[in-house]
């Protein structure tokens, strides 16, 4: 794991500045404490920071150049499959001077051109300077763990993991993108390729960028497909699921430095640390996070998988007084981020890096098997749609009685929540459900300037023109192919990525094997969501793995309780700031909105907690990264 920077001046060929390289390099430095470098050569300039993992020799150092000079290579990630490629690449003529998987990386490319993509198996984002061809090769990989940033200017187009790298460059002005803040409101993310930056872009995920000639062209490589069905038995899937999830476990085992994994208490994380054991990882350090509320807290269930595996167990309860950790995550997070998740992910990442530097997750689990309660709302969702027209119409109009809530994560406010938009299309009200600002919430709070300015009128669109573009060989396969290339990596991949490099800690997620992913994608709905049961094959198939209350236990999700803090600890800092006179002349709300939004919450008369966070984490990044607040927090 890195952070990887450049610069190529293709359009004015003018020299590249050897101080600002390293400039833009060390604002990551985070990414990477373990070592750095650069590479200039009039045009073209690379450079990098290494947490180092794998080879933790000068061997393995970056940028790397070729034995002939004429390929360099700035590398983020992990390839699992590295040696494996390796004994390939080294039967048609390939030598090797260290163990790395960079090293792999720059040879394949040698070998395969652009197509050495299709060839690795992990996580990466990374650059390749080809002085023969005179070509700048970036690549991301296929979900998106790693990011990759990119700008172009009037010298040509710099890249870097994290936007804040820019900053270093003298003729970048760090100026709003607020169609990227209008679909931030909706989705409490920024959607790819989009940044909150103006002409700063994201390459997205499965995608390679080339400039060469004068030209840039961006090409997707990969697209996961439900296209093609799995024929076999239910038996049969079981059985292959799981072949296939321990074979993507024991890749992610690979390390020169200690390793570890998160574990929640769900079921994802603990058949991963289950299948670690099984697999022979002795002595297995594993990490939770909790609350004090106990309808938060999944410490408990922790403990048993813990226990049953007998693992080195490490635990930390967040307090309240997380609000001195809200700037520090604006400053790692670059751009408005309001998944309040971050928060523990955040704590858990900081206490992990202290005893490992490499840690297994359950990311993914959910979306490749079926496990959010969305899918189940959806699935009742299609049922719902075959009622006749007119009865359909009396239910709609009696839902307008049903009281508004005022807690999240009840009976009545998931109820509310589902039938609120039972008029809608399948997609559209799959996206209301995805919202923190649902169409009717945002026109009320935004003004009448910021829909002009921002030029978007419907933030759902995107969702549905993703959901249109789908294979998916039925409703729910589409809108879980919809949350494999939005939610996924704009929300919980940006998550993970950034909680664990702000500390310098590497996150694995077999669950991510584009080998698992697309088995998974193969399976028919009925065998991921069995009638009520969620991930009934994963469930079926690791029966004998962890305790049996994991697998019968409901979801609870990485939760915080923002619900409280808003009425507690947070409040004053909420009123202070969303109603402060700079928050509203920047004419984006309309303060009397803004104000009922905080009042209700706090008298309980409605639940917006969800919402204010997103407008708090807006409020301290535009403070911080647009209106030109000294950053409390500098690194490198």
């Amino acid at each position: 794991m890195c952070g990887i920077v450049g610069r190529y001046n293709f359009l004015s060929l003018t020299a590249v500045s050897k101080e600002v390289v390293p400039k833009m390099r060390d604002l990551l430095a985070h990414r990477g404490p373990d070592g750095q470098g650069t590479y200039v050569k009039h045009d073209i300039g690379l450079g990098h920071r290494r947490l180092a993992v794998i080879d933790l020799t000068e061997a393995a150092h970056q940028p790397m150049v070729s034995d002939d000079g004429k390929f360099v290579i700035t590398y983020n990630g992990e390839i699992y499959n590295f040696r494996e490629l390796r004994g390939v690449l080294e039967e048609v003529g390939h030598r090797f001077r260290s163990q790395s998987d960079t090293e792999v990386v720059l040879a394949a490319y040698q070998e395969y051109g652009v197509k050495c993509v299709d060839h690795l198996r992990g996580m990466f984002a990374f650059a390749i300077w080809d002085e023969r061809e005179r070509r700048l090769f970036l690549a991301r990989d296929r979900v998106g763990k790693k990011p990759l940033y990119y700008r172009l200017h009037a010298d040509g187009l710099s890249f870097a993991s994290e936007p804040k790298a820019f900053w270093a460059e003298p003729d970048f002005q760090s100026t709003v993108n607020l169609s990227a803040i209008s679909h931030y409101l909706t989705y409490q993310y920024v959607p790819s390729p989009s940044s909150a930056f103006q002409g700063v872009q994201k390459l997205p995920p499965a995608h390679y960028l080339i400039v060469q000639d004068g030209k840039i062209s961006v090409e997707r490589y990969w697209k996961l497909s439900y296209g093609v069905p799995f024929t076999g038995s239910f038996e049969e899937a079981k059985k292959e699921l799981l072949v296939k999830l321990k074979e993507a476990t024991a890749l992610r085992l690979i390390s020169d430095v200690p390793l570890g994994a998160f574990l929640s208490g769900g079921i994802d994380s603990s058949v991963i640390v289950a299948l670690m054991s099984k697999i022979g990882q002795e002595q297995i350090q594993t990490f939770s996070i909790g609350f004090e509320q106990q309808a938060y807290n999944e410490l408990s269930y922790a403990r048993l998988v813990a226990d049953q595996y007998k693992t080195n167990h490490h635990e930390y309860v967040v307090t309240p007084k997380a609000t001195e950790l809200f700037e520090r995550m604006v400053w790692f997070y670059n751009e408005p981020f309001a998944d309040s998740s971050a928060i523990p992910s955040f704590y858990l990442a900081e206490m992990t890096r202290k005893q490992v530097t490499v840690a297994l997750n359950g990311d993914g689990g959910d979306e490749s098997l079926f496990g959010y309660d969305r899918y189940m709302a959806s699935k009742y969702g299609i049922w719902y749609d075959r009622i006749p027209t007119l009865l359909r119409k009396i239910i709609e109009r009696g839902t307008q009685f049903i009281p508004e809530p005022r807690k999240s994560k009840t009976i009545l406010s998931r109820l509310k929540r589902f039938v609120a938009v039972l008029s809608e299309t399948p997609e559209r009200r799959y996206g209301h459900w995805m919202c923190h600002f649902n169409p009717i919430i945002k026109h009320q709070l935004c003004t009448e300037s910021f829909f002009q300015e921002s030029g978007v009128l419907d933030s759902l669109e995107l969702l549905s023109e993703v959901f249109r573009g789908s294979d998916g060989r039925d409703f729910l396969s589409q809108i879980v192919d919809t949350d494999v290339n939005m939610y996924l990596p704009n929300d919980l991949l940006v998550k993970v990525d950034i909680a664990t490099m702000a500390h310098g800690l590497e996150a694995r997620s077999p669950f991510l094997d584009h080998h698992v992913m697309e088995f998974c994608a193969s399976l028919p709905s009925s065998m991921k969501l069995h009638g009520s049961q969620k991930k009934h094959v994963l469930k079926q198939a690791v029966t004998s793995l962890p305790p049996k209350s994991i697998l019968d236990r409901p979801k609870m999700g990485f939760g915080v309780p923002l619900d409280y803090w808003f009425r507690g600890e947070l409040k004053e800092m909420a009123y202070d700031l969303l109603l402060s006179q700079r928050a509203i002349q920047r004419g984006y709300f309309h303060r009397d909105v803004v104000q009922q939004l905080l009042d209700e919450h706090v008298s309980q008369t409605r639940a917006w907690h969800y919402q204010l966070w997103n407008l708090l984490m807006l409020e301290l990044w535009h403070r911080m990264f647009i209106d030109g607040d000294a950053n409390p927090f500098p690194v490198g």
